[in-house]
């Protein structure tokens, strides 16, 4: 069987508070999944995402920073893998230098800092094909979610099959 390098475009859709972290709706008008993370980063998101003022840099903001100094930014991220529930990405950074000469850096990171990156410097996020093709399909509860009809809280991790434990 051939492996598909092919990605799919999507977004965050939604950020949900957990009693273990923050529950992040990735998705697109096909599909939702979940990718379960820590809270802190789920507050890093949700505060770039509404472009919130913050006292002092965060940890994302630093790195952002390091980025531009060096002629640096995040082109893209990808979320290529998920094993043993576990979601893995990958920052796709272009830098150039003086010289206009480009160069393309791909590096592993936990997907949580993937997409804390991706919505601080408004860069695209792609899922590989293959993870996409194994995620549950979570656009129902996240409807509900929103609507205020479910539960308060998605499932914890471990009750809804696709899962990250960062």
């Amino acid at each position: 069987m051939a492996v598909s390098k092919s990605v799919i475009p999507v977004s965050i859709r939604g950020l949900i508070p957990t009693n273990a972290g923050t529950a992040v709706f990735l998705g697109n008008d096909e599909k939702v999944f979940t990718i379960y993370i820590d809270q802190a980063i789920g507050v890093a998101i949700s505060m770039y995402l509404s472009a919130a003022e913050k006292e002092r840099p965060l940890t994302h903001d630093l790195l952002a920073s390091v980025l531009t100094a060096l002629g640096a930014k995040v082109e893209r991220v990808i979320i290529n893998d998920f094993r043993n529930g576990v979601y893995y990405g990958r920052l796709i950074i272009t830098a150039e230098n003086e010289l206009q000469q480009k160069k393309i850096i791909e590096i592993d990171a936990r997907s949580s800092d993937c997409m804390a990156m991706a919505a601080l410097q408004k860069s695209p996020i792609y899922v590989s094909g293959v993870v996409w093709e194994e995620v549950e399909d979570m656009t129902p509860l996240l409807k509900r979610l929103q609507q205020g009809e479910a539960a308060e809280e998605p499932p914890e991790p471990g009750e809804s099959g696709e899962v990250e434990t960062e």
